[in-house]
Parts: structure tokens; C-alpha cells; sequence
């Protein structure tokens, strides 16, 4: 996987063991996966339909980098499907993965309607 973004590990992402807070984590690739969304989508109304299993495989400490990647898994009607990981960059070690994030274009209203467009 190709990781796009590159977050520094502040104090202030700590939870009280001194390790990345996981929401923090989760917060980063959510803002990963709207982005990718937006320019897929050419459109800013969206929402996250579903979020698979998260997988957490080793902390990230202060001051280390953290990479985050996204890619498209398949799209569906009105939907884009992604899978994301997380890795340590300063440790080598894999942090997090999410084998699906399932994110929907709405309509002024909020409800779904379809994108017309398929994987290349």
C-alpha cells in the first residue's frame, strides 16, 4: 500500500500510558479517507456508511511518525469502498489496519444517490 500522509506524534495525541490515543488515530485516517473521497467523488457530500473491524497491531509513542495509506477496494452504486493501514514510520512496525471503510455520496437531503463511477 502507498501511504499518502504523514502525521508527527505530538503529547497532546497521548492517551495515559503514553501511547497514541487510538481515537486520534482513527481521527487521522477518517480525514485521509474524506479527502480521498472528495477527489474521487468531485463532491463534498458524503458520509461513512460502515466501518469494518479495526485491527491494532503496536503503539506509536511521542515524537515518532506515524503513515497513514488509503486505497479503494471497489465502488459500488452510490458507494466508494477503502481499506486503510497504519504504520510506524520511526519503528518500522505496522500499527493499525481496516480492511473495509464503506463511504456513501448523499443528496441534499441525505440520502444516497449514485456517483456513476467505476474502477479503473
Amino acid at each position: 500500500m502507498e501511504f499518502q500522509t504523514k502525521r508527527w506524534v505530538r503529547p497532546e495525541d497521548l492517551n495515559p500510558h503514553n501511547s497514541l490515543f487510538a481515537g486520534r488515530l482513527l481521527e487521522w485516517i477518517n480525514e485521509q479517507i474524506g479527502v480521498a473521497t472528495v477527489v474521487q467523488l468531485k463532491n463534498k457530500r458524503f458520509a461513512v456508511r460502515h466501518i469494518s473491524e479495526i485491527n491494532f497491531k503496536s503503539p506509536a509513542r511521542s515524537g515518532e511518525v506515524v503513515e497513514i495509506g488509503v486505497e479503494i477496494v471497489e465502488f459500488g452504486k452510490t458507494s466508494i469502498t477503502f481499506r486503510a493501514e497504519a504504520h510506524n514510520y520511526s519503528t518500522g512496525k505496522d500499527m493499525l489496519t481496516i480492511e473495509k471503510i464503506i463511504m456513501v455520496l448523499l443528496d441534499g437531503e441525505g440520502n444516497p444517490v449514485p456517483h456513476g463511477l467505476t474502477k479503473e
